[in-house]
């Protein structure tokens, strides 16, 4: 039988962010968005309202901190899981952060491959703890906790060697380039079309071995940079 889906409310400030973040959950089985919320009295309403099963908190909110945000929601009677997104990082925000009990924190931007590994770690420990046994161990608990720790999926150019040709192609041709190079720019210099390149690009996210920057101007929707993704 399959378990039904984890639901997800968004925090961010920045709709256009807030919108990148839905899509990227969305891409990930077994995750619903079930809301965006732009402020901190939001986010409070939209929690008590739809009891969602995972938090994606931005601490940077118009009237609030997110992690006051925080620090509400994980002390209500349903607590979700909450993930902290954010550009924040001073160690006074990472401290609080882990004393109130928040499961992961990224900082923006990230790409769609940081967010699938924790998503799928959080999946898997709710698995192991619908099939929690009755008379548990030490070696149980060990386990659940380092389902919460995914392993880092980053390749290096050795992994990408055995790939076929063409995405080997795509891969070598960003480079070291600061700040990374457009999917139409790697199209130029690979000789294949935008699309083409975009297929290519997200399957080099998927294994880890590209990382995705947004980059904002000042109107429209974000460019997406790719730049290689070392150990």
């Amino acid at each position: 039988m399959t378990a039904d889906p984890l639901t997800v409310l968004i925090v961010d400030d920045d709709f256009r962010v807030a919108s990148v973040h839905h899509g990227f959950v969305e891409k990930v089985p077994g995750f619903v968005v079930v809301g965006e919320a732009h402020t901190a009295t939001e986010a409070l309403e939209m929690a008590e309202r739809l009891h969602p099963d995972l938090v994606l908190m931005d601490i940077y909110l118009p009237d609030g901190d997110g992690l006051d945000v925080t620090r509400a929601l994980l002390d209500s009677a349903r607590a979700p899981i909450v993930f902290v997104i954010s550009a924040a990082t001073d160690v006074e925000a990472v401290r609080t952060a882990i004393q109130l009990g928040v499961v992961h924190y990224l900082v923006k931007p990230f790409g769609f491959a940081a967010l699938a590994e924790r998503l799928g770690a959080v999946r898997a420990a709710r698995a192991q703890i619908a099939d929690w046994p009755s008379d548990a161990s030490q070696q149980h608990i060990d386990h659940l906790f380092d389902l919460l720790r995914p392993a880092r999926s980053d390749h290096d150019a050795a992994d990408v060697e055995h790939l076929a040709p063409t995405l080997q192609l795509v891969y070598k041709s960003i480079g070291n380039q600061k700040p990374g190079l457009s999917a139409s720019e790697i199209a130029a210099l690979v000789g294949i079309s935008r699309a083409t390149a975009q297929r290519y690009l997200a399957q080099l996210e998927n294994l880890g071995a590209v990382s995705l920057e947004l980059r904002y101007g000042q109107t429209g929707r974000p460019e997406h940079r790719y730049s290689l993704r070392h150990r």
